[in-house]
């Protein structure tokens, strides 16, 4: 065996400082390990060696400034030597919905150069089935040196993230955490570290079912909430309140649907999906379908904008909120700036208010009519009022909008 399964790490490069990366990197320099934070993105690696997050998350900030001012987090622009590395770049999709792993194969190839026998590499990116796999072939390649009998001197392993927004530094510590190895002895390598810091439990299986559970995951996810997204269609066609019947339902013992909502964003539950559906065309039906109903909602809810407008004749809009779910700055896959840019190019004069950002995204202020405002600013210039996200700073001003044309597509106000 070429591994001790009892090995202990002290010095951890985490390559990708995104919204898992730094979370992760902060984590782990907290829970007494050296961490070398690595990002392509000058302005992240400059704004973290100052001690500051750059992004917004509760407690993140306080982590991240500890873990710089106590010396054992420093951010670099390329990997730097260390035991063990975890990999947490992009995993975007491209338009025609297959994965890009292009910034996981940078990542494995750049690392590669600092590598020593006995090193572990970690994959956190979601990805497709055999990713794990396509990393340890890029190593094999780059370094021939640490190939020996056919067998890599590094372990190699898939640990997927399940964090949630709004409370990653909670969950990074407290959730449990899969493991799984190119080997039984790899596996046992990355219990090892997890173990260090996580309190929940550690599951260890092959890499492919990790990558595996980590998609169907959120794919199960995605097809809970297009079940409620359609109950919502039928519900408007009907003239009745989806909220209502979803509440009255769930009084059922063994019933519980999810709330709808104008879509589903994040760069998981939107995207994650395609990772199994678009190289397992024929056996993702129901997957698929899935999809097509969640990406449809921003359409059903332009189209009650175009009948309101019709209506009142009026085309000032206030869109409260951007974020892809309550009370966090993440805008990644948000449905709400996806109708927002629908409005504008159907020519309507957009009000976007989201309190947790104090930009538009590229997205959005490329449009000459539509500009960040203040909810009460919003309010006053617009005769309909579009509700996209629960924001707690929403919930107490529905008493503001009696006088408006209203729709909720989140039921906050209902």
């Amino acid at each position: 065996m070429l591994y001790n399964q009892t090995q202990r790490y002290e010095t951890i490069c985490v390559v990708g400082l995104g919204y898992i990366g730094l979370p992760t990197a902060a984590t782990l320099a907290s829970a007494g390990f050296v961490v070398k934070g690595t990002d392509v993105a000058e302005h992240i690696v400059e704004e973290l060696n100052e001690g500051r997050a750059h992004f917004s998350e509760p407690d993140l900030d306080m982590l991240v400034r500890g873990a710089v001012a106590s010396g054992r987090l420093k951010a670099y622009s390329e990997p730097q030597p260390a035991e063990a590395f975890i990999i947490t770049v992009p995993t975007p999709i491209r338009d025609d919905k297959s994965p890009d792993m292009s910034y996981v194969e940078t990542a494995a190839q750049s690392l590669s150069s600092v590598l020593g026998a006995g090193n572990l590499v970690i994959l956190e990116s979601t990805s497709p089935l055999g990713a794990t796999e396509r990393v340890a072939s890029i190593i094999r390649d780059a370094r021939p040196d640490l190939v020996e009998g056919g067998a890599l001197k590094v372990a190699i392993a898939y640990c997927p993230e399940r964090i949630l927004p709004g409370q990653m530094v909670r969950e990074l510590v407290q959730n449990d955490r899969i493991v799984g190895g190119l080997t039984p002895a790899d596996a046992a390598c990355a219990r090892d570290l997890y173990q260090s810091f996580v309190r929940g439990e550690i599951h260890m299986t092959d890499a492919k079912t990790a990558e595996l559970v980590k998609l169907i995951e959120n794919a199960y996810r995605d097809v809970n909430i297009a079940f409620a997204n359609e109950v919502a269609n039928i519900g408007e066609a009907h003239q009745l309140n989806p909220w209502e019947a979803i509440e009255l339902a769930n009084r059922h013992p063994r019933v519980n649907i999810l709330n709808p909502g104008p879509g589903v964003g994040g760069h998981c539950i939107a995207v994650d999906p395609w990772f199994l559906i678009s190289e397992n065309a024929e056996l993702t039906g129901l997957m698929a379908e899935a999809r097509r109903v969640n990406d449809g909602r921003p359409e059903t809810v332009i189209a009650k904008i175009r009948e309101a407008s019709a209506k009142y004749d009026s085309k000032q809009i206030a869109c409260l909120g951007l974020a892809f779910k309550p009370n966090v700055d993440d805008l990644r896959e948000s449905p709400a700036i996806d109708i927002a840019v629908g409005l504008a190019e159907e020519g309507y004069e957009v009000y976007a208010v989201e309190p947790h950002v104090n930009a538009l995204p590229e997205r959005l202020w490329r449009h000459d009519n539509i500009r960040l405002a203040g909810l009460d600013e919003a309010l006053a210039k617009s005769d309909i009022v579009l509700l996209l996200v629960g924001h707690k700073a929403f919930l107490k001003r529905r008493g503001d909008v009696e006088d408006k044309i209203v729709i909720d597509a989140v039921g906050l106000w209902r």
